[in-house]
């Protein structure tokens, strides 16, 4: 069978699993470029494509510069890939160039935003708001104070709608990976801010059509995922910050650390986030276990006995 009609039948089978966009765009980016790298190599069925050409692919990712982050990505896409191929019978088992292929050792260095940071973002959405860009200066500095009180991911973000929050018992309802839905508790800070830039949207766009979404446009149409990127690449050339990377899943990140920090449980956090797996969240646990140990040797209350 042609490598590029198994794709189409995998990325077809995803599609009708209802797998989210950003998945099956992921899946879409990975095999298409595979794809164009085995035909390179004379690869065009899929019975062709050897293990050695699958590592060659993924040691070329790494020569332009992917990290092993990006590479385990990639090696993960392909493993379903084949794993479907294997399910369907249009391979056997052991034609499954992936099978013995490890994925890379990454280190594990998760940089958060500092009070700094925050502070920094916040006001200069406070000072553009007093200008002509009053809107999105506002929404913006909503979008950032959502993003830090809920760790929710970018998707997670931009379909959330007015439905989703629910204000008399404080919380928000989310559909995360693999359409599973969550609650995520809302606190009273943020529930404030909400409420404010529903009616502040309500008097800006002047129109009787409710619209559901909370994060819109110029349009009071949803935000598109790649807007949101947008804002934060815009974000990043103003702020100029050149020890943390600025992004809707720093924010993510930070959440956790700060959770972990003030004495959450992995728990709760693993229900919060979304995560399938607890291992997922006790990697945020392992890392700052460092930070947790700095802040019990300096403000250990034996610190300051005599003894």
């Amino acid at each position: 069978m042609l490598l590029k009609f198994a794709i189409k039948d995998f990325i077809d089978d995803r599609k009708f699993t209802n797998l989210s966009k950003q998945s099956i765009s992921s899946y879409e980016n990975t095999l298409n470029d595979f794809h164009g790298f085995c035909v390179e190599r004379e690869a065009v069925n899929i019975e062709d494509v050897t293990a050695n050409i699958t590592k060659s692919y993924l040691m070329g990712c790494q020569n332009k510069g992917n990290k092993p982050a990006s590479i385990n990505h990639k090696l993960r896409n392909l493993k379903v890939f084949y794993k479907y191929c294997s399910n369907e019978e249009i391979i056997i088992e052991k034609q499954n160039p992936t099978a013995k292929l490890s994925y890379q050792k990454e280190e594990l260095k998760i940089i958060c935003y500092t009070e700094y940071h925050i502070t920094q973002m916040l006001n200069y959405y406070r000072r553009l708001s007093h200008r002509e860009k009053s809107y999105f200066a506002y929404r913006d500095y909503v979008i950032i104070l959502t993003l830090l009180g809920t760790g929710i991911r970018l998707g997670e973000l931009c379909n959330l709608t007015w439905n989703d929050i629910d204000m008399n018992n404080d919380k928000i309802t989310v559909i995360g990976k693999k359409r599973i839905q969550r609650t995520i508790p809302l606190v009273d800070k943020l529930k404030k801010e909400l409420l404010e830039l529903k009616y502040f949207k309500e008097s800006y766009f002047k129109t009787e059509e409710r619209v559901n979404s909370v994060f819109t446009d110029n349009e009071n149409n949803r935000l598109s995922e790649n807007a949101v990127q947008n804002v934060f690449k815009r974000l990043k050339e103003i702020m100029n910050f050149s020890d943390v990377r600025l992004s809707c899943h720093t924010f993510r990140h930070s959440f956790a650390k700060n959770w972990i920090m003030s004495g959450g449980d992995i728990f709760s956090l693993q229900k919060i986030l979304g995560h399938a797996k607890l291992e997922m969240t006790k990697r945020y646990a392992d890392l700052f276990m460092s930070a947790i140990q700095e802040q019990n040797d300096k403000f250990n209350p034996l610190n300051n006995i005599k003894v």
